[in-house]
């Protein structure tokens, strides 16, 4: 398992191959993402025109049935009854008067008078499909393609009035293998009038009155004319169009593809930099190109040095300086920062041991990477080193980050073993990360590190100029020490003092040393302080 697993990084940290994966997929999401565009466009302008169908219809069919029951409304206000000549020529004349009025019929007991002969496919008999306050309607069921055949009859006491298959498909154009259809019984049962013959119920759940007017399936479109009688609904089906893709969308292929392949040859030109780096940094310790600076640390009340925070430099042959923010992450992605870490370990205590052995109360705290809190390993390191130069262990600190506290259990138990030997723990950058209250509590930390940026935003209206006050609170609260970072002004220096900071490091006192600028720094202190001494004696 493990020989397939380092084949498989071996083979993922081939920069072509990471190019080429990097490329199908950009090229593969790009394509798909554009087409979904695409599909989401086409199947929405299907709905638009589908709505404007659907009321173009409604408009027509309302006008038609207006014809319809106007010319019901006449007929029944006349006052002839009964079949003779007179009725029929009424009959007639309302016909003549109405367009979409087909035939006019009239009936009682004693037989049936019509303006033409009656429809064979419409029984004057049958009961109504639909019987509403003032109008009754008969649907006729038929499909025949036969244009003088009546497909809506509406009735008002003995009067008939129906128009034609052809009257009804002049006002209603339905497209191919649309339908036209009546729904009763509140979407149980539906007559059609027009169109090819469906399915219904239909698979689909019929709607209801609450929701859109149009119902959108895999298949097939529904459109609900909404209408002032309760008791039915006009509803028009279509098959929805074939997805086919327009013309003019066939230029995302070859830009996706253009698109992919630069993506993949970015992806391959930091992968081969990263690769590059990688190699360079494996040797950079080797060649001697890594230097470790302290960052000095003073009381902020009597302005002596009380200690230092060791800082990695990484100065290339050219003299250039690599920032630590770029090859420390990748140090941690590559395992190389364990070398470092030791690294810094030995230089420290090669260069300063024997200024911490006459300096008891001096000390330099290192800055540890995530993997290195999560393991025991540098316990044995330190302690090792420790007995080697004859250093006490609290004059060697760790700092960790919030960030670095991947695994809080694990992270406080190899902090707490390092604190029982000795060693202070400090949580640098204190605020940029996710500690709270309750969970800082758990922790075994002796100091927090105010980041730069909080004492930066102070004396300042911005939003983070409470940050700093609101941490040493906090900190003051939990009896915690407190170290602000980056301290470049004597009036932070001394708003912070005021606050109970002790301890600051920053511009205004040191830039980072190195180790005999150090050595320096603190002799002379030591010698200024033995001669304040001297003139008090």
């Amino acid at each position: 398992m493990t020989a397939a697993r380092e084949t498989l990084q071996s083979w993922l940290h081939r920069p072509i191959l990471l190019a080429m994966i990097a490329a199908a997929l950009s090229t593969g999401l790009l394509l798909a993402g554009s087409l979904f565009v695409v599909v989401q466009q086409i199947q929405q302008r299907e709905s638009e025109q589908m709505n404007a169908q659907g009321e173009r219809f409604l408009q027509r069919l309302e006008q038609l049935f207006g014809q319809l029951r106007e010319s019901l409304d006449d007929l029944q206000a006349q006052p002839l009854r009964g079949c003779n000549d007179d009725m029929i020529a009424t009959l007639q004349q309302v016909s003549f008067n109405y367009r979409f009025v087909y035939e006019a019929a009239y009936i009682d007991s004693n037989g049936v008078c019509s303006n033409r002969p009656r429809q064979s496919g419409l029984s004057w008999a049958r009961p109504p499909d639909l019987r509403g306050p003032a109008y009754s309607y008969w649907l006729n069921t038929t499909t025949e393609p036969d244009e003088n055949r009546a497909a809506l009859m509406l009735g008002r006491g003995n009067f008939r009035v129906a128009t034609s298959r052809g009257h009804l498909t002049d006002v209603v154009d339905l497209p191919p293998g649309s339908s036209l259809l009546v729904v009763l019984d509140q979407g149980e049962r539906a007559i059609p009038v027009l169109g090819t013959q469906q399915r219904w119920p239909p698979t689909e759940p019929w709607p209801p009155k609450s929701q859109s007017a149009l119902q959108v399936t895999q298949t097939r479109l529904i459109y609900r004319m909404s209408t002032d009688n309760p008791e039915y609904q006009l509803v028009l089906i279509a098959p929805r169009s074939s997805l086919q893709i327009p013309t003019n969308a066939w230029w995302l292929l070859p830009i996706s593809l253009l698109l992919g392949l630069g993506i993949g040859f970015q992806v391959l030109l930091l992968a081969r930099q990263r690769q590059s780096m990688d190699a360079e940094l494996h040797g950079a310790i080797r060649r001697g190109e890594m230097q470790v600076l302290y960052q000095p640390i003073f009381d902020l009340h009597s302005r002596n040095c009380v200690g230092a925070e060791a800082l990695l430099r990484w100065r290339r042959p050219d003299g250039t300086l690599t920032s630590p923010d770029l090859f420390i992450p990748m140090a941690e992605d590559t395992g190389q920062i364990r070398q470092i870490t030791d690294f810094v370990l030995q230089r420290l205590f090669d260069q300063l041991g024997q200024l911490l052995r006459a300096n008891p109360h001096l000390y330099i705290s290192v800055n540890l990477a995530a993997c290195d809190v999560m393991v025991p390993r540098i316990g044995e390191v330190i302690a090792r080193l420790l007995a080697l130069h004859r250093v006490s262990a609290h004059q060697i600190a760790f700092e960790v980050t919030e960030r670095g506290l991947v695994d809080a259990l694990v992270a406080r138990d190899n902090l707490q073993s390092l604190r029982d030997v000795g060693h202070q723990v400090l949580i640098d950058d204190f605020g940029t990360g996710y500690c709270s209250l309750a969970y800082l509590q758990t922790l075994p930390v002796d100091c927090l590190k105010i980041d730069k940026a909080f004492i930066d935003a102070l004396g300042h209206d911005a939003a983070s100029s409470g940050v700093a006050p609101h941490i040493i609170r906090m900190a003051h609260a939990l009896q915690l020490k407190v170290i602000a970072e980056g301290i470049e002004h004597e009036a932070q220096a001394s708003y912070l003092s005021s606050e109970g900071v002790k301890f600051g490091q920053g511009w205004l006192f040191a830039h980072a040393l190195s180790a005999v600028q150090l050595i320096e720094l603190i002799t002379r202190g030591r010698r200024r302080l033995g001669r304040r001494l001297d003139d008090e004696a």
